[in-house]
């Protein structure tokens, strides 16, 4: 009897020491193949162009995580848990070749250079320029457009030519911004090419071609109604230098909305004065309604203090400049912390 205990005692060790190996090598696959990150911004703002805005707030708390289910196979999450939540992104990429990755979901369009970027890294408190902000939606500026954060759901094929010389992006999208099925029939076409001619110079262009469905009246575009479909056309030039003591980035977009045409251009510049301070310039102009000439011009000058790696300190100052309204005054302070 006591044999028959010690064989069963000794079964029931070995497969307890068997599944705890087999739970050790699930959760170091899972380390392996998951990355989680994130990071957050708080602030403060005031705008006397408004009659209240002065005023203290979080912006936005994003999550992210990526998944490397094979070598070629992945798959990517992002959410803002600001503002009661909210799905960003929400993608998988399968690698054909290394020059061919196919992405589908919801992601990033592929327009405009600045809207690429994370906001981690664009050095502008108010997200990035008033064309970026306006003609990739980014914000709620285009009423037509609403705010979508530069996102869209489609399918994408994008890579890297000739040893990272050339890089582009081709995609059918929606047209419609996140989290809601498209409205209309209608895709759009979403393209860009950037040359890395040099290790500090990139130049290129994108653009989209489109019909959109307006999800709110505009003024700039008082014929159109909640959801008319209207012709939605972007294109873009711009370049990027980055050096040790100085990056610049700049671009000039236009757009075509039904039969209301605008454009504008910015130049963003960060000096490294510090091995943790940078000085922040930039020249930022958009023209909503070219027919009437209505004007936007700011001008930014701003300080940030790299406390830890890709934490941050932001004090920025902008003078908004306007042609048919009083010109402004703006003052911001941001915190980022990332992990």
């Amino acid at each position: 009897m006591k044999r028959i205990l010690l064989i069963v005692l000794a079964v029931i060790t070995l497969s307890s020491i068997k599944a705890q190996e087999e739970v050790q090598k699930v959760i170091n696959t899972l380390k392996e193949r998951i990355t989680l990150s994130g990071y957050a911004h708080a602030g403060y703002t005031y705008d006397d162009s408004k009659e209240v805005d002065n005023t203290f707030e979080i912006k936005r708390i994003i999550f992210m995580a990526h998944g490397q289910i094979t070598k070629e196979w992945s798959c990517y999450f992002m959410y803002n848990f600001n503002g009661g939540g909210n799905l960003l992104e929400m993608y998988t990429d399968y690698q054909f070749l290394p020059g061919l990755t196919a992405r589908l979901g919801q992601f990033k369009t592929a327009y405009g250079i600045e809207n690429q970027m994370s906001l981690s890294d664009v050095e502008l408190i108010n997200c990035g320029s008033l064309v970026t902000n306006y003609l990739a939606g980014m914000d709620n500026s285009d009423k037509l457009y609403g705010s979508t954060g530069g996102r869209d759901a489609g399918v994408m094929i994008y890579g890297d030519l000739f040893e990272k010389l050339i890089s582009y992006n081709l995609g059918v999208m929606n047209g419609q911004g996140i989290n809601i099925k498209d409205q209309n029939n209608q895709k759009d076409i979403v393209g860009s090419l950037m040359a890395n001619p040099l290790k500090w110079l990139s130049v290129g262009g994108s653009f989209v071609k489109g019909k959109g469905c307006a999800v709110a009246t505009s003024s700039i575009n008082p014929d159109i109604k909640v959801g008319d479909s209207y012709t939605r056309n972007r294109w873009a030039l711009g370049a990027v230098i980055k050096t040790k003591p100085l990056n610049l980035r700049t671009e000039y977009m236009g757009g075509k909305d039904g039969e209301v045409k605008s454009d504008g251009f910015y130049a963003t510049a960060n000096f490294h004065v510090l091995p943790k301070i940078d000085l922040i310039a930039s020249y930022d102009y958009l023209n909503r309604d070219k027919r009437i000439a209505d004007k936007q011009t700011d001008y930014v000058t701003g300080v940030q203090y790299w406390f830890y790696p890709r934490c941050r300190l932001q004090a920025q100052y902008t003078f908004c400049n306007k042609t048919q309204q009083d010109n402004s005054n703006l003052i911001q302070a941001q915190v980022q912390v990332r992990f």
